[in-house]
């Protein structure tokens, strides 16, 4: 009862990736609104999707913000926010053995009735319970990612995140929250990472320009016309290891290979809408 009372405190603050987001950033003393409500399709495992559940896809974004206001170097910036992306996700695993939302809820959350048969079931509970419990450990293994002196990697780390908000005209700050999405979330090689920070960024975009209007004003086209774009470069495929057809061994791998034109067609594919 007692974790689900603090996931309750912890969600009141929006959809489960703005909670998260928000929850760190108030950490770090640094609230970002917009950002975090633009977090807010990564509900439902991206768009309802069932992919990565979402409080980590929040928490990454504001451990990336946190990177970018602790490195003066951008590519340094860029490899503590994917390490700290790690260790967010190695803490979120040994709670549920698992980042899938489809995963951890068992339910499809595509249809217009998925809020509804979240609460019929008593998933939202499942989900407020599991918020409960992680809101400290987030906070903590964020931290350690991002002051972990033990990884290594070579000057000029990049990531295909950070490469598609770039093009869309995206700050150096909105880059680097996105950078732990590289290779599939901290290289994980789970859905592509270019696509998560694409809609990010889009919502960002969105909200900055219509000030004051309700996200529930932002046209679902858009997102559906991104996922169209992408299933062209990708044959529908989402995961990152099956696209790449590789397995990052480390930052540096993933920097060389997109340095080296690799995801290039879907990087500018997205940055084109």
């Amino acid at each position: 009862m007692k974790a689900i009372k603090e996931g309750l405190k912890v969600l009141s603050r929006g959809t489960c990736g703005t909670a998260f987001c928000s929850l760190l950033n108030s950490e770090y003393g640094v609230p970002n609104e917009i950002a975090e409500i633009a977090a807010s399709p990564f509900a439902g495992g991206l768009l309802n999707r069932g992919f990565q559940c979402g409080m980590i896809g929040g928490a990454v974004l504001a451990a990336g913000a946190e990177s970018y206001r602790r490195n003066e170097d951008t590519g340094d910036a860029i490899a503590m926010a994917i390490t700290a992306t790690q260790h967010l996700m190695e803490s979120f695993k040994k709670k549920t053995n698992t980042i899938s939302c489809r995963d951890i809820t068992e339910m499809d959350l595509s249809g217009k009735l998925a809020p509804l048969k979240v609460l019929v079931t008593g998933k939202a509970f499942t989900c407020m319970k599991l918020a409960g419990k992680w809101a400290p450990d987030a906070i903590k293994s964020a931290d350690e990612g991002l002051s972990d002196e033990t990884v290594s990697f070579c000057p000029g780390s990049v990531s295909c995140a950070s490469e598609v908000v770039k093009k869309m005209g995206a700050t150096d700050e909105e880059m680097l929250m996105v950078a732990g999405y590289a290779g599939g979330l901290g290289l994980s090689g789970k859905e592509c990472g270019a696509l998560s920070a694409a809609i990010w960024y889009k919502m960002v975009d969105w909200i900055k320009k219509n000030p004051g209007k309700s996200i529930s004003s932002f046209d679902s086209q858009e997102t559906k016309k991104m996922l169209r774009a992408f299933y062209v470069q990708t044959d529908s495929e989402v995961l990152c290891s099956k696209i790449t057809n590789k397995e990052f061994k480390d930052i540096d791998d993933h920097s060389d290979y997109i340095k080296s034109g690799g995801c290039k067609k879907i990087i500018d594919a997205l940055a084109a809408l």
